[in-house]
């Protein structure tokens, strides 16, 4: 068993939304197809990566360190002997020699497009779709048949205006979510709170919204817009200052009572181990969004999760950013709460396999092999482009 070859390829994912912070006018992502020799249904089995929204294609590092010290490994070292298939772990740990300790930036996105890549041709050497494949090996063996996930949304463009916004809220809710997200710090803190109230207007309560500052604020301000929020109960405040700014998250949950989530912008173990030390997070109430696909992979993700539960934290408790369907079949193995969803931004990266049941804000995961990019169409479409 090795790897035949290794093909990359940037891809634009532009558009005129905007957060807090940027926009999204130049943004792209880098997709990988990773083929093997193994051959499934008469065609050697490939793998497909590619790396969340936020973050622009690490091209440069996959192609200059990455890429090359995995097609230089021995086929002996990338190999699980006994499951006879890739080893994500051991590959990790070839991606990861002569890379110094912190500074990890963009490189963990690099490691994360080429991670998600092998998980799927994993989980396809062994014909199971990857949630049953985690199950079975890391988890409990009984998978969550749907994952809870909520629709984000409510960004900044051009000609947006409240009646505009609550248009595309009602539009989740008529597709089937229960709970959306909106992107608030963008705007002066009086018409902030007038697009939210506009928002209420259509959801069924507070519970229902969650509320996005993108890092935007410092502690002043997160005092303040928490202050103005508060009587709301929302889902949700969150990202609300710097990701590494632990003391501002800690000082603001000494104010703001309701549900805090962060994470996203966290791409290592210890990142998210300095995050339960230091930031004042209640793992009753408060929710983490580390994304495995920007941070290193799921072999770093399951290092995460072992660390929280050591500090009293549930899986229950993580609901990933990013959209995307290995965050998916991670909360359906390992029993995570939910995912995150774009239904209407970052195609065709963003959405779940084009057929799978989607009711009461819970979707179903395809039972095909792999992380289940081939039921997608669009995605697949342009994942073969580079795979075939």
């Amino acid at each position: 068993m090795k790897i035949i070859k290794v093909d990359e390829k940037t891809v634009p994912i532009s558009s005129e939304i905007s957060n807090a912070f940027i926009d999204f006018s130049k943004m792209t992502a880098s997709i990988v197809a990773i083929t093997t020799d193994v051959i499934r249904d008469g065609k050697p089995v490939i793998g497909y990566g590619f790396n969340s929204n936020g973050r622009y294609a690490p091209t440069g590092l996959l192609n200059d360190r990455f890429i090359p010290r995995l097609l230089e490994a021995k086929a002996q070292d990338i190999i699980n002997d006994e499951e006879n298939n890739l080893d994500p772990f051991k590959i990790h740990d070839i991606l990861m020699q002569n890379e110094k300790p912190g500074g990890h930036g963009e490189r963990s996105v690099a490691v994360g497009v080429l991670d998600m890549a092998i998980w799927d041709a994993v989980a396809k050497i062994e014909s199971k779709p990857l949630y049953r494949l985690l199950s079975e090996r890391y988890g409990d063996g009984q998978v969550d048949d749907k994952v809870f996930v909520y629709a984000a949304g409510g960004y900044y463009s051009p000609g947006k205006g409240l009646k505009e916004l609550q248009d595309e809220m009602k539009n989740y809710l008529d597709l089937g979510y229960t709970h959306v997200k909106m992107k608030v710090g963008g705007a002066p803190l009086h018409e902030d709170l007038k697009r939210i109230e506009a928002v209420l207007e259509v959801v069924p309560s507070g519970q229902h919204l969650a509320v996005d500052v993108n890092g935007k604020f410092n502690l002043k301000e997160a005092i303040e817009f928490g202050e103005k929020i508060e009587d709301y109960n929302l889902f949700w405040y969150e990202e609300v200052g710097d990701p590494l700014d632990y003391r501002l998250q800690a000082v603001l949950s000494e104010h703001y009572p309701n549900p805090m989530a962060t994470g996203e912008n966290l791409f290592s173990f210890q990142d998210a181990t300095n995050l339960i030390r230091y930031a004042g997070l209640n793992p009753k109430k408060d929710y983490l969004q580390f994304d495995c696909a920007l941070s290193y992979g799921l072999v770093e993700y399951m290092k995460i999760l072992d660390m929280l539960e050591r500090n009293g934290w549930s899986s229950r408790r993580c609901i990933p950013h990013g959209g995307h369907q290995l965050s998916l079949n991670i909360a359906a193995g390992l029993k995570l709460g939910g995912n995150e969803s774009y239904p209407g931004v970052f195609q065709p990266f963003g959405g779940f396999a084009d057929n799978c049941a989607f009711e009461d804000g819970y979707v179903s995961l395809p039972s095909i092999p792999g992380i289940g990019f081939e039921a997608k169409e669009n995605l697949y479409t342009e994942l073969a482009k580079i795979g075939g």
